[in-house]
């Protein structure tokens, strides 16, 4: 029997999780999407082009392998939709490829409007929503009256739909927000036609008699560790489990059958939204690893905060994840950069740390160590690059006890170095 390795961000999301999946599907039978909507963005890049993801798991281009949407993810019709057509150019024909899980919840249009509506209440406490309607989809989920994928081909889905966005429309009205949604509703219930075409099921039966099969799987997930509705810089986090364990829930596996897991960060640290965020540069250094980095949402477009790598909190995600291997992306982007700074502790008000806190505030500081940069010329075997660039490998490697073992020194696939 086999078993599933996960694969996840360690840091705040939009750490390179698309590039890498993408660049191990070859190994796996399947692959599966367990958590977050469609406020993820994973970019591919190979022969020229530029793809984002964002409902959609990242192996959909290898058409030998089958795909799943699994139950913890929140799905929106009309981006499913849209996604869907822009595959088409490329050849790819994701109703033979891809699963989507009866037990998965839908974004209805007004869960995008509760959304705004609610972000706009909260004025200068705003936490940074994406505004897709994906927290309020997880209320309704836990509030146990949401709306999933296997209801949209039972016969009373209308009544059901009706029932839902009556209760909507009732709470919109006491928060004083009144768009109009004819045309998104209009837009919803013909993405449904496309969604009906596709294999809808219960796919933890799927995947477990696939492990009893032989079946290889990587478990895919959105956002990072510390967005991590539990364990992230709450409130400013997102609504799902983004962890390890959130990859159990959300496929329907048991714990007992996760094998690898890979942790992917950057090189570096990059926030999008509001929240706390330790090591973040508000000088010319940041605008500089945001232009070199190009770090700009690839959901929403918003130019993302930058600052050096948090030890603590990488070791806090690896413990968390139970991590066995880390993937390092952006490597290429410190190139030049003299001197690269990490910080392996803070200073706060109890004296010096390395727990990452459970509340972030002015009490606290990042202590900076300074590391010699490198150069990078051309995409070489792991022996090959800098010696200064195998000295920040090891270092963290000390740091956080486990092997790095891939570094991506660049957005397409074949910019990858492996590590034996």
């Amino acid at each position: 029997m086999s078993k599933v390795d996960v694969l996840l961000g360690l840091q705040w999301g939009d750490e390179g999780k698309g590039k890498v999946v993408d660049f191990l599907a070859p190994k796996y039978d399947i692959v599966a999407r367990f958590q977050g909507g469609p406020n993820a963005g994973h970019t591919l890049e190979f022969d020229g082009k530029k793809h984002v993801l964002h409902q959609i798991p990242s192996g959909i281009f290898h058409p030998d392998i089958l795909n799943i949407i699994g139950n913890g993810v929140v799905i929106d019709p009309i981006v499913f939709e849209r996604e869907i057509r822009d595959l088409e150019p490329f050849g790819v024909d994701a109703t033979k490829t891809l699963v989507l899980s009866n037990k998965a919840q839908l974004i209805l249009p007004t869960h995008k409007l509760i959304d705004k509506a609610l972000e706009l209440s909260k004025g200068e406490e705003k936490i940074g929503s994406t505004l897709r309607g994906i927290g309020p989809t997880y209320q309704d989920k836990i509030g146990r009256h949401g709306l999933r994928i296997g209801d949209i081909i039972e016969k009373d889905f209308d009544a059901k739909y009706q029932k839902l966005k009556e209760q909507h429309l009732s709470l919109l009205s006491s928060l004083e927000l009144d768009d109009n949604f004819d045309e998104q509703e209009g837009e919803f219930f013909k993405s449904l036609e496309l969604m009906r075409k596709f294999r809808i099921e219960s796919t933890e039966y799927l995947i477990n008699n696939s492990l009893k099969a032989g079946k290889k799987i990587l478990a895919e997930g959105a956002q990072g560790t510390l967005l991590d509705i539990d364990f992230g810089s709450y409130p400013f986090v997102t609504s799902s489990n983004t962890t390890t364990a959130g990859a159990c829930t959300g496929l329907g596996i048991a714990p007992n059958q996760i094998n690898e897991v890979f942790g992917i960060f950057k090189a570096y640290c990059t926030r999008v939204g509001s929240g706390p965020f330790p090591t973040e540069l508000f000088n010319e250094e940041g605008e500089e690893l945001r232009r070199l980095g190009n770090e700009f949402g690839a959901t929403t477009g918003r130019p993302r905060r930058c600052g050096w790598l948090d030890i603590p909190a990488l070791n806090y995600s690896c413990m968390l994840n139970g991590v066995t291997q880390l993937f390092m992306m952006k490597a290429d982007v410190l190139s030049g950069i003299e001197p690269v700074k990490v910080c392996d502790s803070y200073n706060s008000s109890g004296g010096v740390t390395s727990e990452f806190p459970y509340a972030y505030n002015d009490s606290y500081s990042p202590n900076l160590n300074e590391m010699h940069g490198w150069k990078l010329d051309g995409i070489p075997e792991y022996e090959g690059l800098p010696d200064n660039l195998h000295a920040f490998v090891d270092s963290i490697e000390r740091s956080v006890n486990v092997p790095i073992t891939l570094i991506s020194l660049g957005p397409d696939r074949k910019e990858t170095v492996l590590k034996k």
